[in-house]
């Protein structure tokens, strides 16, 4: 038994910790902040005040995660965000194609839980920041409400990942909420003169079928007034989970400090909404529905933005300026919501698409005025219309990456996250980036200790494309359809497709290509041809006499006839894609955009592919043959299509694919990166959705290594992931390096984008 005599006070337990890193807030930019570092070789603390990891992405709020790929409704072709991002989303796809949200924050922990330079504490709030110096950060307190331990954190350097910014708000760091005047940053879409007015929080519910009938009772303090949500006829009884994104209020409160009230009245909306569901009448179909789940903690949007030496902008997205310091890219479209939220007469939302991906530099990633705190997440420097872009989670966290690594060599450096800009290093984060899988728009691996880059590379094959072979079905030509063809510099081939016409009638094909190199917009249009077709067979030869002067994707376009089927293969093959003139209303893609006004945003058309298991390529011959797929591609430093595939591929007729790496010395090899195939087209939404597969189509499954005298020194079967990293338990000196490989299935060809090997 224990006994305590009266005082008047008592202390709470106070621990002490220290590491190379704090990074406060565990959402998903907070974990794959960590687990870069962590990776990195950095002793890393990761405070989060929730119960589980994820923030907006875990179960307790139940947002997918999305980016640049956009739901697939835009133009931004093999866009998903790579490095950790992409192997977490791989990962979800894996174990979880349903889209669960528990199974998700299970994978986020078992990632941060097998990082051991992680020390993680959940439960557990900033409140307070320690200074050495005006503009320096000493330590954060925070207090744990489950263990009753105030805690004590000390690091020479910082990260905020809050989403609110509790640590720069705290250590006195330059900040904004709401908007830009138009004229400081000379942004079109921006406000005559600046105002508060933010986008505001979400709630969702989930409900079930129970199989039988099911009474609600609402609470008193639910929404009593269905009506006074001007778009309530837009509730249904299928729609549940973040489909409901436009349940938002708040905006015109303050969205740091007023967060309770929003929350109560975001419940008052969904249980009145239920309540509606449920009991109007004019849903039978929801009659055997329970409400099985609601969401306890508001997913937010927008509070504070953090300023940094660069404050990204409107024209940074739409014109897709460079940037010397780029370290990642954007692609959501710029994406602001009225301040009324579920209570405006206006559309829930007002996307507008920039013609592609966005470079996002390093400079807009730490404070302008405390030295050594790092901003990542949404609360980087970007005005408040940038913001509208960047705000989404794969693109916040795909920034958090590049503060894992730049951590590093601040420490390595003993330096300030400022001096790598002043001191340089700017070229060293960007090539550690790239190393890891990060792509950065415009930018490819150079990197002279990769042993790949001195050796002489064969293959047992290599894809030449003089038709698009395999098993075929005639389609019909509902939708204005396309073939990305990925050529190299010089003359257009040409060209022999099948098409059946009901009747006698034309079909018009054009030939588009992107202005901006590495687009996938087709705002230029090459040339186009009428074909006269008769009812039944026919051949068509497409001959465009068309000089590519760099290499480049092109759009080969037949324009929606009802009354013609176009002849599609069934064979998938990387880099290569047919995309639709289609309509996306979840991203407010109707075909074209086309804006009223003149609010800087571009007008185009909208081509984008359709989900698995749609979206055949189209059956075409070449000649001369497609010849793309080389395997010296493997050490050209892009490990994603871009303007090519930038892959091997072998033939899909050989038997037994395989790589061959010569050197004339024998190599000591000790570490093997190898980059597959996931599909960096598929968004993979991480809840709600259902996919159609656990592992990408395009991924090798099963390969080995062996060395010049054939010697097995690695071998998998079942691999799911993008990038493999395999670290050899002895090193291996050899003069030749073998990759063995099987195809994926008897309808994809094996491809590889990238072989590294170090000492």
């Amino acid at each position: 038994m224990l006994t305590a005599e009266f005082i008047s006070q008592r202390e709470l337990k106070v621990a002490e910790l220290a590491a190379d890193l704090v990074i406060a807030g565990g959402g998903l930019s907070g974990v794959c902040a960590a687990i870069t570092a962590a990776r990195a070789g950095l002793n890393v603390i990761l405070v989060q005040d929730r119960p589980v990891l994820g923030g907006n992405s875990s179960s307790e709020v139940r947002l997918w995660i999305l980016g640049a790929t956009s739901h697939m409704g835009n133009n931004n072709r093999w866009a998903r965000e790579g490095g950790l991002v992409d192997e977490l989303l791989v990962e979800n796809m894996y174990r979880n194609p349903e889209g669960n949200p528990l199974i998700f924050d299970t994978i986020l922990l078992d990632k941060v839980a097998a990082e051991k330079n992680i020390r993680l504490l959940l439960n557990t709030a900033v409140y307070e920041v320690g200074k050495s110096a005006a503009d320096v950060i000493s330590s954060l307190t925070a207090f744990c409400s489950q263990n009753s331990t105030r805690y004590i954190l000390k690091a020479p350097t910082f990260c905020d990942c809050s989403g609110d910014g509790i640590v720069g708000f705290l250590s006195g760091a330059a900040f904004r909420m709401g908007a830009e005047a138009k004229d400081e940053f000379d942004e079109k879409f921006a406000p005559t003169e600046t105002y508060g007015q933010l986008l505001g929080h979400s709630i969702y519910f989930y409900s079930k079928d129970t199989g039988k009938p099911v009474k609600y009772i609402a609470p008193d303090f639910a929404l009593d007034d269905i009506a006074k949500i001007p778009r309530f006829k837009s509730f249904n009884a299928q729609d549940f989970g973040c489909k409901l994104w436009w349940i938002e209020y708040g905006g015109r409160l303050d969205t740091v400090h007023d967060t309770e009230e929003i929350k109560w009245e975001l419940w008052k909306v969904v249980y009145g909404t239920w309540n509606y569901i449920k009991n109007s009448g004019n849903f039978p179909e929801a009659e055997n529905l329970t409400l099985e789940w609601v969401g306890t903690v508001p997913g937010k949007r927008e509070s504070r933005r953090f300023e940094g030496e660069y404050m990204l902008n409107q024209k940074d997205i739409v014109d897709q300026h460079t940037h010397f310091d780029a370290v990642a890219y954007g692609g959501w479209s710029i994406d602001l919501h009225p301040a009324d939220g579920i209570f405006s007469e206006k559309p829930g939302c007002n996307q507008w698409h920039s013609k592609g991906i966005f470079q996002i530099p390093y400079r807009c990633l730490y404070s302008k005025n405390i030295k050594n705190l790092f901003l990542a997440g949404r609360i980087i420097s970007a005005s408040h219309i940038a913001f509208a872009s960047t705000r989404v989670m794969a693109t916040s966290a795909y920034v958090a990456q590049v503060v894992g690594v730049a951590a590093k060599i601040c420490k390595d450096h003993a330096i300030d996250p400022a001096d790598i800009i002043r001191e340089e290093k700017i070229g060293l984060l960007q090539t550690a980036l790239l190393k890891s899988g990060q792509h950065i728009p415009g930018f490819s691996l150079h990197d002279e200790t990769d042993l790949v880059q001195s050796a002489t590379i064969q293959a047992s094959s290599e894809l030449v494309i003089d038709e698009m072979d395999g098993p075929a079905q005639f389609l019909p030509l509902d939708i204005s359809t396309a073939q990305l063809i990925p050529l190299p510099a010089g003359e257009f081939p040409v060209v022999v497709l099948q098409a059946m016409a009901e009747e006698d009638t034309q079909l018009t094909v054009e030939l588009r290509t992107s202005v901006k190199a590495g687009n996938f917009t087709p705002d230029h249009t090459v040339t186009s041809m009428v074909f006269d077709l008769k009812k039944g067979s026919n051949s068509l030869t497409l001959n465009f006499d068309h000089t590519l002067l760099n290499a480049a994707y092109v759009f080969l376009m037949f324009i929606k006839n009802p009354l013609v089927k176009l002849k599609f293969t069934e064979r998938r093959i990387t880099g290569m894609l047919s995309v639709f003139n289609l309509v996306n209303k979840s991203v407010s893609n109707y075909g074209r955009q086309t804006p009223t006004e003149d609010i800087g945003v571009d007008d185009f058309e909208f081509w984008c592919p359709q989900r698995r298991p749609n979206g055949l390529n189209l059956s075409l011959g070449f000649t001369p043959a497609l010849n793309v797929f080389s395997a010296i591609n493997i050490r050209n430093g892009v490990d994603r299509p871009t303007v090519q595939p930038n892959a091997w591929v072998a033939s899909y007729h050989d038997p037994e694919p395989k790589l061959i790496l010569d050197w004339e010395e024998p190599q000591s090899i000790s570490t093997i990166h190898l980059l597959f195939d996931t599909d960096y087209d598929h968004p993979m939404e991480t809840v709600l959705m259902h996919h159609p597969e656990s592992v990408m189509p395009f991924c090798v499954r099963s390969f080995s290594l062996s060395d010049e005298h054939g010697v097995v020194i690695y071998q998998e079967d079942g691999n799911y992931q993008t990038h493999k990293v395999i670290r050899l338990a002895k090193p291996v000196l050899t003069k030749k390096l073998v990759i063995h490989m099987k195809h994926p299935s008897d309808l994809v060809p094996a491809a590889l984008f990238s072989v590294r090997c170090y000492a």
